[in-house]
């Protein structure tokens, strides 16, 4: 068959397709060259504890809300309530489990539920009271800032000492030398693959962030969809706070920030702001960037003032790259 007996939407979405291996390609060549450019200019970057018990551990966090957001980001929408989201299903979790004394199992439920919550108030007002996404999340950022100090003893953090087995979902290791949350972040990431890959959902996904009235005049339930993008992505926001408050304790400040480099990982790793396209292993790739640069920044001594500015000028390069690939897809078709 040649070209031009190949349909249009079939050649623009093979072009779609290589676009996206190729700008995870990049994404994991630029990994190589960070974590080599570091690896050089620091003796203590490249070895194996800093590389698992620091770098991999650190990430896990912006991983797993990256992993949530990148559903949200797929469909045009945007969460800026997943980073202090850590700090209040952290601290429910220290409410379950040491305030209220219940069974582990349980308070791992319920604060489950508290992240799904988030994720589930956040799609209703987007979907259901048509507020935009920005504002929405943004409202929910603040509530989810004033309630772990509402919730907490004058702002005291709690700590779970006396529950080694909670503490054992961070720093344990099923695997010798593994610690538990970096595999717990790989199983988020093989079932979140699966979710946008292998499902219905994904599937949905993707076509509200291509074409939102088109999916709805073809009898998909858009609102009822984009509910549950949300709340999904919430539930990420709660495995997150459960992995936070078991490796440091439960904070109301845990998360402060962690929105942007969360996002910014989504967007490294190929994900279109302007919906309808993005990867999964882009996005664990884009985590990883994040948390090479975080650890080697603080390697090499680097100031914490510069290394926002740092971060600053990466999110910004991986927006403007977004938008000559947008710029670039548009002419192609």
């Amino acid at each position: 068959m040649s070209t031009a007996e190949v349909p249009v939407a079939a050649r623009r979405g093979m072009s779609d397709n290589v676009r996206m291996r190729l700008q995870q390609l990049a994404a994991f060549a630029g990994l190589i060259v960070i974590t080599a450019f570091f690896a050089v200019a620091s003796d203590h970057f490249f070895n194996y504890d800093n590389l698992v018990n620091n770098i991999l551990v650190s990430t896990v966090q912006i991983g797993i809300l990256a992993l949530g957001t990148t559903f949200v980001i797929i469909t045009g929408g945007i969460d800026l309530s997943i980073g202090f989201g850590i700090a209040l299903t952290g601290m429910m979790a220290g409410t379950f489990l040491i305030t209220w004394d219940l069974p582990l199992g349980l308070g791992l439920l319920l604060t489950l539920v508290v992240g799904g919550l988030i994720g589930l108030v956040n799609g209703f007002n987007i979907s259901i009271l048509g507020m935009p996404p920005f504002i929405a999340t943004l409202a929910m950022m603040l509530v989810c800032q004033g309630l772990p100090i509402v919730i907490s003893d004058n702002g005291a953090s709690i700590y779970f000492d006396d529950l080694p087995a909670f503490q054992d979902l961070s720093g344990g290791t099923l695997i010798p030398n593994f610690p538990n949350a970096v595999l717990i972040f790989l199983v988020c990431a093989v079932i979140a693959w699966f979710l946008l890959n292998r499902t219905l959902f994904g599937r949905y996904t993707f076509a509200i962030g291509s074409n939102e009235e088109a999916t709805a005049l073809s009898g998909i339930n858009v609102k009822k969809w984009k509910i549950i993008v949300y709340t999904v992505a919430g539930v990420f926001i709660g495995i997150a706070g459960i992995i936070s408050a078991a490796r440091i304790g439960a904070s109301p400040s845990a998360g402060k920030g962690m929105e942007l480099q969360a996002i910014a990982a989504v967007v490294i790793g190929g994900t279109s702001l302007a919906g309808g396209k993005g990867t999964i292993v882009g996005t664990v790739i884009g985590a990883l960037i994040i948390g090479v640069l975080n650890n080697g920044l603080q390697v090499m001594g680097v100031p914490q003032e510069w290394q926002y500015v740092i971060l600053g000028v990466v999110i910004l390069i991986a927006v403007y790259i977004d938008m000559v690939r947008k710029k670039s897809a548009t002419a192609a078709g």
